[in-house]
């Protein structure tokens, strides 16, 4: 089955993870897509050794590419990028600012140039401003973006423990080259994209940055709870199962106290009435909560949990994302051998999409060099 962008060329001279996660998206719909990588490789093949002795962040993102190894200070490899921009469809970058275009593809003399060819340039704080130059990895910009100290424990801003603000990134970048490409299907004219990590995680933090405007105050860091509904939040069961269970309505609460707490009078009792109550008298609603759990195993607490309809979700570990029964996978191949990951998140009707390889640093660059020599 033809997947929907077979037959375009991406050249992504990209690193880290951001752009990659973007061009992988592509190569997933079936674009080719020319990884473009210095003598020494994408830095994030170095990341860790955790997958066949392979770095987990490169065998994730880099599926379906083919490997050019190419110096750009070398005016011979800088020729051959510009005979394969001539075919190419979509050009991806993530270099230091400005890096790209004084190595002479900068992406508005490479539009000139090549009319059709879709430009993307990722950044950590956009290119202009004072925060042009700053070096921007994933959890500098949690900080800097506010996301850092709204999440966590009270007693202190955390870290979102995966790289949320390089995969917002990616994720923006891929659905604005689809749409300029669907753009230039009626104008026949490429477009240029700027993103950024920055960019990508403020758009998240809408409601936060609204909270705060409308407020004067930032949404309190509350772990496993939420700062305006009650009870909402995680309760140790007594073989030290971790459930968090979320009530968002007085029906649900009603429920809950009839079928899971077995008191059904709980609602009329003070301190326990409406959910801006229980939000007032939180530590009063979660430790007569807590005590109810805490006589429970984590199946009797489930089976209650359903009887009463209330939602819930156990607080799994990584041990238990890896045995859930919700959790699709695919196999990749990669140069140490196949690696199983969780599945793309999108299914579709004409059944699953294959995966491409990962490649081994330079392995087409022999085949790419052929192809697109003078």
């Amino acid at each position: 089955m033809p997947r929907p962008l077979e037959g375009l060329l991406v050249v992504s001279l990209e690193q880290a993870v951001a752009a990659p996660f973007c061009s992988s998206r592509l190569a997933d719909a079936g674009a080719r897509v020319i990884k473009v990588e210095r003598p020494e490789g994408d830095f994030a093949r170095g990341y860790d050794h955790v997958a066949k002795g392979q770095s987990s962040y490169f065998v994730w993102l880099n599926r379906g590419k083919e490997s050019l190894v190419a110096d750009l200070k070398n005016e011979a490899d800088r020729a051959l990028l510009h005979r394969i921009l001539a075919r190419a469809d979509v050009f991806i970058q993530n270099l230091a600012p400005g890096a790209a275009a004084r190595a002479g593809f900068g992406s508005e003399a490479l539009r000139a140039r090549y009319p059709r060819l879709i430009t993307v340039d990722i950044s950590g704080y956009g290119e202009e401003g004072p925060y042009a130059t700053m070096k921007a990895y994933d959890l500098l910009v949690q900080a800097e973006s506010g996301l850092a100290m709204v999440t966590g424990h009270p007693a202190g801003p955390g870290r979102v423990g995966v790289s949320v603000c390089d995969i917002a990134c990616g994720m923006a970048a891929y659905s604005a080259v689809l749409e300029a490409l669907l753009a230039r299907g009626q104008s026949g004219k490429g477009t240029g994209i700027k993103v950024s990590l920055f960019d990508g995680m403020a758009d998240w933090m809408n409601v936060p940055l609204l909270f705060y405007e409308g407020t004067g105050k930032t949404p309190p860091r509350m772990g496993l709870a939420h700062p305006s509904i009650c009870p909402y939040g995680a309760f140790a069961c007594a073989d030290g199962t971790l459930i968090l269970i979320s009530i968002q309505n007085e029906r649900e609460w009603a429920a809950f106290c009839r079928d899971f707490l077995e008191e059904p009078d709980l609602p009329s009792r003070p301190g326990f009435e409406t959910n801006a109550i229980r939000v007032e008298n939180r530590p009063l609603v979660d430790a007569h909560i807590a005590e109810a759990f805490a006589r429970l195993s984590a199946e009797e607490a489930a089976a209650r949990l359903r009887r009463a309809n209330t939602a819930f979700g156990f607080v799994n570990d990584c041990a238990g994302l890896a045995r859930h029964p919700a959790l699709r996978r695919v196999t990749v191949e990669t140069p140490a051998g196949p690696v199983s990951l969780a599945a793309p998140p999108a299914q579709f009707t004409d059944g699953p999409r294959p995966l491409g390889a990962v490649p081994e640093l330079g392995a087409h660059s022999a085949a790419i060099r052929a192809e697109f020599a003078a």
